[in-house]
């Protein structure tokens, strides 16, 4: 984290020294995007979550309230698993019912998985580094992909965020592992504070 807060800071900089002289529209917006979510304590949202292990594919449906360092998500679907909640506080992860706790597995090599995938994405939206961005739908919506400044594309944990480009709130979020998308999810009603 502390690398890529750097490489954040280093990159503000660069672009602020510049005089925004041949910064994109786009740049300038996932700048600003970026300071909006660094800013910002506590966030709900709803989200559909598809979480794909390759052979097998888990769908669920979602309440998310974040505040600080802890997490609190809350499953509406699918029905089995209604009323299941996970709360994730700094580097603990559970998700429990009624004192009964389940563990899905991980997704990546650094223990990615559908519980921890809210915070990953909001993690990426404040310190990811950017490797690209760019203004889709008529403008309407920003597109930041965040991956290792030293790895190649298509390889490691790579991130796509995309945010409301009037709002900021963030309307979707993808995490590939070696150019498998292994996490997507779509948000509903992103308010943050």
């Amino acid at each position: 984290m502390r690398k890529g807060l750097i490489c954040v800071l280093m990159t503000t900089l660069l672009l602020s020294g510049c005089g925004q002289a041949g910064v994109s529209e786009a740049e300038e917006l996932a700048l600003a995007v970026r300071a909006e979510y660094l800013a910002m304590d506590s966030c709900t949202t709803r989200a559909a979550v598809t979480a794909d292990y390759g052979q097998r594919v888990y769908q669920y449906e979602l309440a998310a309230a974040v505040s600080g360092e802890e997490t609190v998500l809350t499953l509406s679907a699918p029905e089995t698993v209604a009323g299941l909640t996970a709360r994730l506080s700094g580097e603990e992860n559970l998700l429990e019912f009624d004192g009964v706790s389940v563990e899905t597995g991980p997704l990546d090599d650094d223990g990615l998985t559908p519980v921890s995938a809210l915070p990953a994405l909001l993690e990426a939206a404040k310190s990811g580094y950017i490797t690209a961005c760019a203004l889709e739908e008529d403008g309407t919506v920003l597109r930041v992909d965040c991956g290792d400044p030293s790895g190649s594309p298509g390889a490691g944990t790579e991130t796509a965020l995309w945010f409301d480009a009037s709002t900021y709130a963030l309307t979707r979020g993808e995490v590939s592992v070696d150019g498998f998308r292994v996490i997507l999810c779509e948000f509903f009603d992103f308010t943050g504070n």
